[in-house]
């Protein structure tokens, strides 16, 4: 696996990981818990951005390189 492709899995599975908690934080009524659920979201959809900005930016470089 690329590693654009491995950071768009990690990402994807903070992203998991926060939806989890934030159910978990309404359930239990924590809103705090709800809070760093919704943040480790944001932050796992920002790192699946990353990823795909990078495995495009790669995958240019790598057409240039070839004329």
């Amino acid at each position: 696996m690329t590693r654009p492709t491995l950071e768009k899995w990690e990402g994807r599975w903070v992203q998991l990981v926060g939806r989890v908690k934030s159910l978990w934080g309404a359930l239990t009524a924590d809103e705090h818990l709800q809070f760093e659920g919704e943040y480790e979201r944001l932050v796992g959809a920002k790192k699946v951005s990353a990823a795909v900005a990078r495995e495009e930016f790669l995958e240019r470089v790598d057409e240039r390189a070839r004329v």
